[in-house]
């Protein structure tokens, strides 16, 4: 008889290391030990529907209920510090994002007098933001987030060296493109980590909060950084980042597998190469029916798909990708906004930015005062509870409105007759707007399609991303025709269009999710699941 360990694999003798002394493991010996089913009793995804069919005297191996290889069951240490790790990838990530910003010493430099020229650094980057989803987040649902995430934080941390020793303006734009495809990494799979982690809806909307407030504090900090690092040298805040991210790869090491497929396929290789007589696999392995890259094609292909054919994900990206956009113009509207009117320098225009990580801030107290009421509703059965929209679109329909009202704040208060205190406030309201809205639309994003949530988040990255790289372009030109109080009230009028979505989320949300063929696949894989549990529950206590 077998003698396992906790974590699921073999612990063989040291007679087992030698192949006439292996035993023979029959089936049942296996399902018992290692709670095992049959690949016919278990669903194979939409990509792969004829594994079922090829497969059907091979054995899937599963989580235990309890298994504390599970991610689900890691103590709460182990998963805050994974936490960590993500909300550190995603501050560098962010900062890097609008490092640029206000460095005239870099211009200076390079000898960029072109107004366009001057918005390249911060739009290619987040060119990388909009390439890198489509091959990282697909590939991180197919080999696990452990080899992507440190992966391309490795590469984001080589190109920022190369950025800060760039000797011309095209090899600095084109290291800045390599930074931010790496980079994108984090935006975009961070999410999934955390479904990964968390079962419960309430402890991954936590996660997730906290995971969003570090995407409004990074690009806000950049401003700053560059404002009063870059006049001592251009590249003094590129150094900064560069020390910052060689600190973060010391954590990134240690950062462990947390996809559960990947888990149990490494598990069942294990097991294989330890008894060779014993037939079990891993369904992630078995799903595996197509060449490389006839796989990759159909993961690739999963955020387009999820984008034209998913109305949760098609509109939650429009307003997401409006919203970021409106960011990175106020990177280079408030230069023509501060400067000119209140006489601001370098660094005073960077702290302009702060309002709007004090309103993050009071964002997620909005959130988690949200949380307990939401709670508390559940605990007492009260029906509107009991609808997935309810969990986390309120939030949204509060986040539109403010994130509008902050848009004409600043845009009608900026006079040199009113003072600079008060437009400088309005980026609290749109700081709660915004942050309101990611955690919110994003939340909603991965508890509507948990396993395919990376896909879903990649859709959404890379839609914002290309609105957020092309917009910016026309900032200079639309401030200098419309002025400043119409070309915020301008895209105060667009954002305020698109609140009507979270309001017919609430309404529409649960008949969308039955017509869509991911949410149903996901439905059916999770009753499949509780199915198993149930008869393995049974199994155990027959033994």
């Amino acid at each position: 008889m077998l003698d396992l360990g906790q974590n699921g694999q073999n612990q063989p003798s040291h007679a087992d290391h030698s192949p006439h002394t292996l035993p023979t493991v029959t089936q049942e010996d296996v399902e018992r030990h290692l709670g095992l089913q049959p690949i016919s009793e278990v669903q194979a995804t939409e990509d792969k529907a004829s594994a079922g069919d090829l497969l059907q005297t091979r054995t899937v191996l599963v989580f235990s209920k309890d298994d504390l290889g599970n991610p689900y069951n890691w103590s709460r240490l182990k998963k805050s510090t994974i936490v960590l790790f993500g909300i550190t990838a995603v501050l560098n990530s962010t900062i890097g994002s609008s490092l640029p910003s206000d460095n005239v010493a870099l211009y200076e430099h390079f000898n960029v007098t072109d107004v366009e020229q001057r918005v390249l650094p911060n739009s290619i980057y987040l060119v990388g933001y909009m390439l890198g989803p489509l091959l990282f987040a697909p590939l991180s649902e197919r080999y696990g987030r452990q080899i992507i995430l440190q992966s391309t934080f490795a590469g984001f941390t080589v190109f920022t060296l190369a950025t800060c020793l760039a000797s011309n303006w095209p090899a600095f734009n084109v290291f800045r493109l390599i930074i931010g495809t790496f980079a994108s990494t984090p935006i975009s799979v961070i999410g999934g980590l955390y479904a990964d982690l968390y079962s419960s809806a309430v402890s991954r909307g936590r996660a997730m909060a906290l995971f969003m407030a570090a995407t409004s504090f990074g690009p806000v900090c950049g401003p700053i950084i560059s404002g009063y690092l870059s006049p001592y040298r251009w590249n003094w805040p590129f150094w900064f980042a560069l020390i910052f991210a060689g600190l973060s790869c010391v954590m990134m090491a240690f950062l462990p597998e947390t996809f559960g497929p990947t888990i149990l396929k490494r598990r069942a290789q294990e097991i294989r190469k330890k008894h060779p007589s014993v037939d079990i696999h891993a369904l992630a392995e078995l799903e595996m029916t197509t060449t490389f890259i006839e796989d990759m094609k159909v993961t690739l292909a999963r955020p387009f798909r999820m984008f034209f054919r998913e109305a949760i994900v098609l509109f939650s990206c429009l307003y997401l990708a409006l919203v970021y956009a409106v960011f990175y113009i106020f990177l280079q509207a408030y230069p023509l906004i501060f400067p000119p009117i209140y006489g601001f320098s370098l660094g005073q225009e960077g702290l302009a930015f702060v309002p709007i990580a004090i309103g993050a801030c009071i964002a997620c107290c909005i959130y988690l005062c949200w949380d307990a009421y939401l709670r508390a509703a559940k605990a007492r059965d009260a029906p509107w509870s009991r609808q997935e929209e309810y969990r986390r679109l309120p939030l949204a329909c509060i986040g539109g409105p403010f994130f509008s009202i902050g848009c004409f704040w600043i845009g009608w208060t900026a006079r040199a007759n009113i003072h600079w205190i008060v437009p400088v406030l309005g980026g609290i309201p749109w700081g709660i707007g915004y942050l309101l809205l990611f955690m919110s639309m994003l939340n909603y994003l991965v508890d509507s399609y948990e396993i395919y949530s990376a896909s879903a988040l990649a859709a959404s990255t890379c839609a914002r991303s290309l609105l957020g790289a092309v917009l910016p372009f026309a900032t200079t030109p639309m401030y200098n025709t419309l002025g400043v109080a119409w070309s915020c009230s301008l895209v105060g009028f667009l954002s305020l269009a698109m609140c009507i979505v979270p309001f017919a989320f609430i309404k529409y949300g649960d008949r969308i999710r039955a017509s869509s063929k991911f949410c149903q696949e996901l439905a059916e894989k999770k009753r499949n699941a509780e199915a198993r549990e149930g008869r393995m529950s049974a199994q155990h206590e027959k033994v």
